[in-house]
């Protein structure tokens, strides 16, 4: 269960890369003063919450709608996971979680909503890995797993938000996309595994 979680930790916080998208956070919030970005920060991180375990307790009950088995499943989401790896060696922000601006969408909107907790913190991304790493025999053990992974990212997230603007002047862009190449390379091989548990599955001759 231990190895479980930490498998869950890792994957989750790779691909959430709070680190990553500090950068972004501090650019949405530019015009805040601190306690407005301390307060929009948290904001984020509930309805990313809302979001992440919406798809923990339906990921099953999606997918059997659909007909979708969930080796089809890894196998896609291990090549949207690679894609967002492959951005993020690049230290570059992958399309998938790009955020986008009020003025490209000619509205008012709650950022903490639309872009921050969706696509750039509960981005499909994360619900990918949240789904996959639930999924299997043993449904409600996984589920827990999870659940308490991606609240303990969620809860560092928050906590590398709230000091955002400290972090970022401590370290500095260029340690921020060390930081970022190297998530994006822990996802990549999260990637590769998934894709590849998913074929297995699906041709049971190729293992």
């Amino acid at each position: 269960m231990i190895t479980s979680f930490i498998h869950a930790l890792v994957s989750l916080f790779a691909v959430m890369n709070p680190f990553g998208i500090l950068p972004t956070f501090l650019a949405l919030t530019s015009s805040h003063e601190v306690f407005e970005q301390r307060q929009v920060a948290r904001k984020a991180i509930v309805n990313s919450f809302i979001i992440l375990l919406t798809f923990l307790l339906l990921g099953n009950v999606i997918l059997n709608l659909f007909s979708i088995t969930i080796d089809a499943f890894r196998v896609a989401g291990g090549i949207l996971l690679f894609g967002i790896a492959y951005d993020l060696l690049h230290a570059k922000p992958s399309p998938i979680q790009s955020p986008f601006t009020n003025e490209e969408q000619g509205v008012t909107h709650d950022i903490s909503v639309t872009p921050l907790a969706l696509p750039i913190i509960a981005g499909p991304g994360t619900i990918t890995t949240v789904m996959a790493l639930a999924a299997g025999p043993h449904a409600v053990q996984s589920s827990t797993i999870v659940f308490v992974a991606f609240v303990v990212v969620l809860i560092s997230t928050y906590v590398i938000f709230y000091y955002a603007p400290a972090i970022h002047r401590r370290l500095g862009q260029e340690q921020l996309n060390v930081i970022t190449r190297l998530m994006g390379f822990v996802l990549s091989i999260m990637a590769v595994q998934m894709a590849a548990t998913g074929l297995g599955g699906l041709f049971p001759g190729l293992r």
